[in-house]
């Protein structure tokens, strides 16, 4: 993966990010959702945004709807930032690896209090 790539991955992360804490006001985005990971394409025209929700368990269609309702919101964010020919067209998908990992944690101290 090249230095470009990674950069702005991370940018995109930042940016949604902060665009999620201070400017979405849509209520199927109140909750504290976190942006977990971004895998922008080599051609830098697409954008994979992964989510994960921190508390509360909410419907994760409405959810990713909620985001989709928003895509162009923050594309414009983007562009107003990014100095590229192209700003990524933008998708999101839902992470559950941090509910993956604790599961794993209490699978791992349910072990760990057995013995």
């Amino acid at each position: 993966m090249s230095r470009r790539i990674e950069r702005l991955e991370k940018f995109i992360k930042q940016e949604i990010s902060e665009s999620l804490e201070r400017e979405v006001n849509d209520p199927r985005l109140s909750n504290f959702i976190s942006v977990t990971r971004v895998l922008v394409s080599p051609d830098l025209k697409y954008a994979k945004v992964f989510v994960s929700i921190v508390g509360d368990e909410v419907d994760k269609e409405e959810m990713l709807a909620g985001f989709n309702a928003a895509c162009g919101f923050l594309r414009k964010k983007l562009a107003s930032h990014l100095r590229v020919r192209y700003v990524p067209q933008l998708s999101f998908y839902y992470d559950d690896s941090i509910e993956q990992g604790a599961k794993v944690l209490k699978l791992i101290e349910q072990v760990r209090d057995t013995k």
